[in-house]
């Protein structure tokens, strides 16, 4: 038999032509499904009520479920809902772009607005061109119901122990809630160069002072101190009327309107505390050291205060002019030994505070001490 012989071109088409016969043979994949664009549902729904005003806030999808960025702004659909109800959906033109950091204000209805406090469910809704969702964001609950009277007749007055507000008080015995806003904030604190020390860290921009009912029962809710403020600096303060209400184990607020705001200037005007607890005591010469009247008093404890200031008369002159004993340079402890004394005299002494502003506190209560003849 003659033997056949391929040649390696036609070797090759046989091979490509096999490919091509198993490739044929080979089961089809499932066709994937067609992409229905919905966007990312909403996560982050917050709400909060002030008076009868309903503030919502949320953030915009970047993608939709095929985590596919989005291109094309959305509308946004709005709906509340109380209990078993149906969520009813709330007017709105919001139409916002991917990613947009949202905020929407509507005013309670009239029956939503009054009653007893009941939990009030927002969600957000986003939906594809063809109308089709993803689903609700996280529900945002706040409490529906009458709201708290406004605070009225709110006022400031600053005291040497911090600024002191007023307000007029109200039949209901509920907290207030004090906001707070610094108007002049400071820079960043270095160290100091001599002391080596940070100066006093900067204050937060806003604080809140929540301000229980408490005290003599049956008293009146109407002024609270905020103890923690610096002078030199202007605070705003506005208040409003806080009611507390637990819906489902969680504890919910339902809160009055803010009050008209109030700026306070916090000057230094204050002289520090009296110097109190001022004694004597007459020491002899001994070991070289000399005879002295040896005085000490508590210390004022006032964080502003620079130092003392000690004066003396002769107790044989009570109309006698008080003389100022103590050095140019402020006395800094609480203490001072009078050396220039005469034997068998009888001296009456008394103390001020001196403030770092200059401010200087009434004499202490005098003390006096005799010194004996040797």
């Amino acid at each position: 038999m003659t033997p056949v012989q391929i040649s390696r071109s036609s070797l090759f088409g046989m091979t490509l032509a096999a490919v091509f016969f198993l490739a044929g043979c080979a089961t089809p994949g499932a066709p994937l499904p067609p992409s229905l664009k919905l966007p990312d549902p909403v996560t982050d729904l917050a709400a909060t009520r002030a008076g009868n005003q309903v503030s919502l806030a949320f953030t915009m999808p970047r993608k939709n479920t095929d985590k596919l960025l989005l291109k094309d702004n959305l509308p946004v659909r709005i709906c509340r809902k109380q209990e078993t109800e149906s969520c009813v959906e709330v007017p709105n033109s919001l139409l916002l772009a991917p990613g947009a950091k949202a905020a929407f204000t509507e005013t309670l209805p009239p029956a939503l607005a009054a009653g007893l406090p009941r939990s009030l469910t927002y969600f957000v809704e986003l939906k594809n061109p063809r109308g089709r969702s993803a689903g609700l964001s996280n529900p945002a609950i706040v409490l529906a119901g009458q709201a708290p009277v406004p605070v009225a007749g709110f006022s400031a007055s600053v005291r040497k122990q911090g600024v002191v507000l007023h307000w007029t008080a109200d039949s209901e015995s509920i907290a207030v809630r004090l906001h707070r806003k610094l108007l002049t904030p400071q820079p960043e604190s270095k160290p100091q160069a001599q002391a080596g020390l940070m100066a006093p860290a900067p204050e937060p921009l806003e604080q809140n002072l929540l301000v229980e009912p408490g005290g003599q029962a049956g008293a009146a809710l109407d002024r609270a101190l905020d103890k923690d403020i610096r002078f030199g600096q202007v605070y705003e303060y506005r208040a409003q009327r806080v009611a507390r209400v637990t819906e489902g184990g969680k504890a919910l607020e339902l809160v009055g309107e803010l009050s008209a705001p109030v700026r306070v200037e916090v000057l230094d005007i204050f002289p520090p505390d009296v110097p109190t607890g001022l004694a004597a005591v007459a020491t002899a010469a001994h070991a070289g050291a000399p005879a002295s009247i040896d005085l000490s008093w508590q210390p004022v404890t006032d964080a502003d205060l620079a130092g003392y200031i000690v004066y003396r008369r002769d107790a044989a002159a009570p109309d006698q002019t008080w003389q100022r004993i103590s050095p140019a340079e402020l006395q800094v402890a609480p203490a001072f030994q009078d050396t220039a004394i005469q034997p068998g005299h009888t001296y009456q002494y008394a103390v001020e505070s001196i403030s770092q502003s200059g401010h200087q506190s009434e004499r202490s209560t005098e003390t006096e001490e005799t010194m004996p003849n040797p």
